[in-house]
């Protein structure tokens, strides 16, 4: 005769909530129960080796099995089981854990992995289905029980036959509605991904009887009916790569879980078997694929590594693990002190993923450091993947991680072929040379045309090309590599002249006072100054900017919102050696000619900087003008 019991802890509006607000993902009922049972075993296996009355088992395993007709879904364990009272305290009492109690008795025992700790995992099971009957039997118990419940705020308690110790819950699922399908719970290959998704490094088998149906063909090929076969699967791997030895995981290994895990096509360009034991234990694989994902600096583009606790699948790409610019690796991290919350998808607090992500970033540098020194042409085609991300790292953290990302940077330059390290860069500098020059270029050919360069040519002196467009900014949060700065050979002075080139210099501008002053003027509402170049050698003429904003900062803010104000600030410099300038010390009297003569140049300094004229017709026009009184 069944025996009705209320539910001790709460009325039915609490397990309303416990069914309909703690979890969000109605799948996971299959993570929580799977993992119920293999607790159950943990605790028979662990009483099988402490207690005498606890007979042992040669043959766990977790059994999975499917009614259509019925609508049923059935999990069974042979592990612990339980008695009358137990199947009250732990079942009949909302948000009372059985597992909780269990880990406190035996706090000195390392071995065994309890995954639930709140009690409520079962309750999961209401999400797809309308009644739960749980069958079973406990070694301390000669006597099997049934609990049946619908859900709402009492369940029933029946005495039973059962052959064996172990648990037995069978789920009868809910009919389909409008907008959500149940039929998807009675589909065994539905079954058998969620197993592999969220149970798969289970330690125990998880067994299910899978029914495939062959066509059958007559002599000539015609369809004369089908065959089934019923074949026992074991659904899971139990054993997950990254708990075993680092001695026991061959790279190959590694990159065939990558390829399959992540389902790409390329091997990864590192793996690493990350084990790490002390205040935080945990295991980790970590990856950096071998060709970034298209849509790696997209909006859609998630972040993360999946997240488990003790082999048990809890998150699919949890952001916390990964600092914004290591966002291109993918992995795993497993670790068993994390603190979760009473539905196990998110943390309670993250100051444990905090710490295990500072190492994993840790971790990933080293071994890019150590790729670097060892193996320069692959970390070349890293930083070409990557290099962006590498810089953003120190730009983004206003230069919180420069020691930690500098000696990853590599920039092609003038004097080399390939890309060298800043390392590199100063170890070759010359004897006199005081700072790290360099100019923003999209490639070397670029850099060569460009005027201000004349004077380090004259010297010898190397310069970095910056071809990224956050390269600039990224210089002025480093300002200094090695206690030696940074300097743009198109801002500021170059301070690259002898003393008696500088009094030279300081003559000529003290005679061409007049008419550097009537191009300033003609210039007045474009640039900030005119002067004798300090840098020009060949060239007649270049614009550089002052302190602060560079022109190539300019351009970049340009190409954003609400930043169109922004401005260099724009100083013309005229060689006085050219024999341009000398052309028009000739005309200096001619203020009008000068006029244009001053816009003509300033226009051409635009262009070759790649900035926009103001008006090319007027520029085509005064050309012309010019032109036509050459021919004079």
């Amino acid at each position: 005769m069944s025996e009705k019991k209320e539910f001790k802890t709460e009325t039915k509006r609490l397990l309303d909530l416990m069914i309909n607000s703690i979890y969000t993902n109605k799948e996971i009922f299959i993570r929580e129960l799977v993992s119920n049972a293999s607790d159950a075993i943990d605790k028979y296996h662990y009483l099988s080796l402490t207690d005498e009355a606890v007979e042992k088992v040669d043959n766990y395993e977790i059994r999975i099995s499917l009614d259509k007709e019925n609508r049923t879904l059935t999990i069974s364990d042979n592990g612990i089981g339980m008695t009358k009272d137990e199947l009250e305290n732990h079942l009949g009492t909302i948000a009372k854990s059985g597992s909780l109690e269990f880990m406190k008795k035996m706090e000195d025992n390392n071995d065994t992995d309890i995954i639930g700790q709140f009690g409520v995992g079962f309750y999961s099971a209401f999400m797809v289905c309308d009644k739960v009957v749980v069958d079973t039997l406990s070694p301390y118990s000669n006597q099997a029980y049934r609990f049946t419940s619908d859900g709402t705020d009492s369940y029933y308690l029946d005495e039973i036959s059962k052959d064996s110790v172990g648990t037995e819950i069978t789920l009868y699922l809910r009919e389909n509605k409008e907008d959500e399908n149940y039929d998807e719970f009675l589909d065994q290959f539905k079954i058998k991904r969620l197993i592999k998704k969220y149970s798969d490094y289970i330690r125990y088998p998880i067994k299910m009887n899978m029914v495939y149906t062959h066509p059958q063909y007559d002599d000539n090929q015609n369809k004369t009916g089908e065959e089934t076969e019923i074949k026992e699967e074991i659904l899971n791997s139990m054993i997950p790569i990254w708990k075993k030895n680092k001695s026991e995981v061959k790279e190959e290994d590694l990159i065939s879980f990558y390829k399959q895990k992540f389902n790409d096509y390329e091997d990864p360009l590192l793996s690493m078997h990350i084990n790490v034991e002390g205040n935080i234990t945990y295991n980790a694989l970590v990856f950096i694929p071998g060709v970034a994902p298209y849509n790696l600096y997209s909006d859609k583009f998630e972040k993360g590594l999946q997240l488990y606790t003790k082999s048990v699948f809890i998150m699919d790409k949890c952001k916390d693990l990964v600092p914004d610019y290591l966002r291109f690796i993918k992995g795993l991290v497993d670790s068993a002190d994390l603190s979760l919350n009473i539905s196990r998808e998110i943390l309670q607090q993250n100051k444990q993923l905090a710490k295990i992500s500072s190492n994993i970033e840790k971790k990933v540098i080293s071994e890019l450091e150590k790729l670097l020194k060892n193996d320069y042409n692959k970390y070349l085609t890293f930083f070409d993947n990557y290099g962006l991300n590498i810089k953003y790292g120190i730009y983004e953290s206003y230069g919180a991680k420069k020691e930690l990302l500098e000696n990853l940077l590599v920039y092609q330059t003038l004097n080399n072929e390939s890309k060298i390290t800043l390392k590199e860069y100063v170890n070759h500098m010359k004897e006199d040379q005081k700072v790290i020059y360099y100019a923003s270029a999209k490639n070397k050919e670029q850099l060569l045309a460009m005027p201000q360069l004349d004077a380090l040519k004259k010297h010898e002196y190397d310069c970095l090309i910056l071809s990224d467009d956050i390269d600039e900014f990224l210089m002025s949060i480093m300002n200094k590599y090695n206690d030696i700065e940074f300097k743009s050979i198109n801002q500021g002075d170059l301070d690259l002249l002898t003393d008696e080139e500088k009094d030279n210099i300081k003559k000529i501008e003290d005679d061409s006072k007049n008419l550097l002053g009537k191009i300033k003027e003609a210039l007045s509402n474009e640039v900030s100054d005119v002067v004798i170049s300090k840098r020009l050698v060949d060239s007649p003429v270049c614009l550089v900017s002052g302190e602060g904003l560079s022109f190539e900062m300019e351009k970049v803010l340009k190409q954003m919102p609400n930043q169109n104000e922004m401005k260099a600030s724009r100083i013309l410099e005229i060689n006085a050696n050219h024999d341009l300038f000398k052309a028009i010390e000739k005309i200096s009297d001619n203020d009008d000619l000068i006029k244009d003569y001053a816009l003509l140049l300033f226009d051409q300094a635009l262009l070759m900087e790649g900035l926009e004229i103001k008006n090319p017709v007027e520029f085509s026009n005064r050309m012309c003008k010019l032109m036509i009184l050459c021919a004079k």
